[in-house]
């Protein structure tokens, strides 16, 4: 187990490798983080128990950390708070050390990423895609592994969408069930606190650090309840249009479930489609303007101002009072309809999104592409209820995400359903056109695929430059005069190593490839015959160093997709 000193020194080393500089508003001096992992490892060496020693997080700029700015996607907001909000020293009292603040949508207004003066934060899988908003940037840390754990907020999706576009879990806690204090509102009566973490277990513990000592506190893991679960499946016709190959995904999603024991049972989605519609389009959003209104009236002419957000949230200045009490009737009765159909079934299972829109689909259409992402999402606090997002696959090399949705209080519940979609992780090492910030590194990040280290192969292989495209390199293990190679350990689940070996061309073949420290792990090995007439690079040390020195292409060393 690493040190905390040296997680973090490898976290800044990631951030740097990966070159994605959209993801952050402020990083924290590297001086100040690591003497706090310092004191973490002193600590933990005395015997003191801390649940999150070491852990590496990111914070939604929105959310106040002590000694940044809180901007909230807006450099002109910006002020300075004197503490963390409780979240942020919950986490940390834990253990955790906070790198710095991340991109969003300005003000948490959008489920795009794209609506920030600090740039729109690329998809972390293929980055002519969105990440989705409006927690964008803390998203796409944890996907990238530049972080272990990130906060978030959700009041319309915003800590599922951007979880489920990358590959990673979104945990959206039942409001009220962490703190909201120190947060920049969005909806105040609406808005959660979210955790992003690679791994259902990670981001249960940070959720149950976050809550305590709040009143309604999750139990035990050993006291949880065991399934048979009864799982609300809507039919394809009540989900509306998706984007290509996305029903299959979700009823491959659906059968799993079935296949682990769940009772699947139909369910009536119109009145959580219908409240879905009313978050903006109805007379909420005035709760918008309530938190950030005044200043952007003020600032109406200011340059960091998304024409966008100022156009939503200012939009709602005049709506009259009674469409406010006449849009509450409503919800209480589609909620009421909601619960009904929802009846003793443990949990509701949703795409979390009818799709994913490029860059350039927002570009061309802002209101209508993010409208869009909230179909599934934006009903689920206007009703009070919890939800979880989790992967669930890949389609077109992108991934697919689910959503589970439960009654209030029930997030325990909904984590024990959630896993039940997960698989026992793999490791493999790769050396090539996978690894970080290469052309293929997306297959990985697709198929649920986390960073874990950089490391050398044992002193016995040979590399070749293969003739392909994109270009990779051919290893194979040396009967004299091998090197060691440069390589990445990534974890995948075990279908995801299914995949990759399904889709890998001649003349790749998966086999097994020793490491530095002596263990043996799946990785990408060459066909002999392949190498007739390539050139052995085995001297440059890896992959990398070889392009550098050969001006080869490298089509993906400038991003991380």
């Amino acid at each position: 187990m690493s040190t905390a000193l040296e997680r973090v020194r490898a976290a800044y080393a990631r951030i740097a490798q990966v070159d994605r500089p959209e993801v952050w508003i402020d990083l924290r001096p590297r001086e100040v983080t690591e003497a706090e992992a310092l004191a973490i490892d002193t600590r933990t060496a005395a015997g003191e128990r801390l649940p999150l020693a070491g852990a590496v997080v990111a914070v939604k700029g929105n959310i106040d950390v002590a000694g940044l700015p809180t901007t909230a996607g807006c450099p002109s907001y910006a002020y300075r708070p004197g503490t963390d909000a409780p979240v942020v020293a919950r986490l940390r009292e834990a253990g955790a050390v906070v790198l710095g603040t991340t991109n969003l949508d300005q003000f948490a207004t959008g489920l795009v990423g794209t609506r920030s003066p600090y740039g729109a934060v690329r998809n972390a899988v293929d980055p002519a895609y969105v990440s989705g908003g409006s927690s964008s940037g803390s998203a796409v840390a944890v996907a990238l592994g530049l972080v272990d754990l990130a906060l978030g907020t959700d009041t319309a999706g915003s800590g599922r969408v951007p979880a489920a576009f990358n590959g990673i879990v979104g945990l959206k806690p039942t409001p009220g069930l962490v703190p909201t204090d120190g947060v920049v509102p969005a909806c105040a009566s609406l808005d959660c606190v979210t955790v992003f973490a690679r791994t259902l277990p990670e981001a249960e513990q940070a959720l149950s650090v976050m809550a305590a000592p709040a009143g309604r506190v999750l139990p035990p893991l050993e006291q949880r309840r065991p399934g048979p679960w009864r799982i609300a499946v809507p039919g394809a016709g009540q989900l509306g249009e998706l984007d290509e190959g996305w029903a299959e995904a979700f009823e491959a999603a659906a059968a799993r479930l079935a296949d682990a024991g769940a009772a699947l049972l139909p369910v009536d989605l119109e009145p959580f489609t219908e409240a879905a519609a009313m978050l903006y389009e109805g007379a909420f959003v005035a709760e918008r303007y309530a938190a950030v209104g005044a200043f952007i009236d003020k600032h109406a002419d200011s340059p960091d101002l998304d024409p966008t957000v100022a156009g939503i949230i200012s939009g709602a200045r005049d709506l009259p009072a009674h469409r406010l009490y006449a849009d509450r009737e409503r919800l209480a009765a589609l909620r009421a309809r909601a619960l009904a159909s929802l009846g003793d079934a443990d949990a509701l299972l949703l795409p979390t999104t009818p799709g994913h829109p490029t860059l350039a689909n927002v570009a061309a259409d802002p209101l209508g592409t993010n409208a869009r992402l909230g179909r599934f999402t934006n009903s689920t606090n206007l009703f009070g209820l919890a939800a979880v997002a989790v992967p669930a696959g890949a389609v077109a090399d992108r991934p697919f995400g689910v959503m589970l949705v439960g009654p209030a209080f029930t997030d325990d519940r909904l984590a024990r359903v959630a896993a039940l979609l997960a698989s026992p992780p793999l490791r493999v090492a790769v050396v090539g056109a996978h690894l970080s910030g290469q052309p293929l590194n997306g297959q990985l990040l697709a198929l649920g695929g986390r960073f874990v280290r950089t490391t050398t192969t044992a002193p016995a292989y040979r590399l070749y430059a293969l003739d392909t495209t994109p270009p990779k390199p051919g290893l194979v293990r040396a009967r004299a005069g091998g090197a060691a190679i440069e390589a990445e350990v990534w974890l995948l689940p075990a279908e995801g190593v299914g995949a990759l070996v399904a889709a890998l061309p001649r003349p790749m073949a998966l086999g097994s490839v020793e490491l530095a420290d002596g263990t043996s792990l799946p990785g990408f090995l060459c066909e002999p015959e392949a190498l007739d007439g390539a050139r052995e690079i085995t001297a440059y040390g890896g992959w990398r160093a070889a392009l550098d020195s050969l001006g080869r292409p490298d089509t993906g060393s400038r991003r991380s997709s």
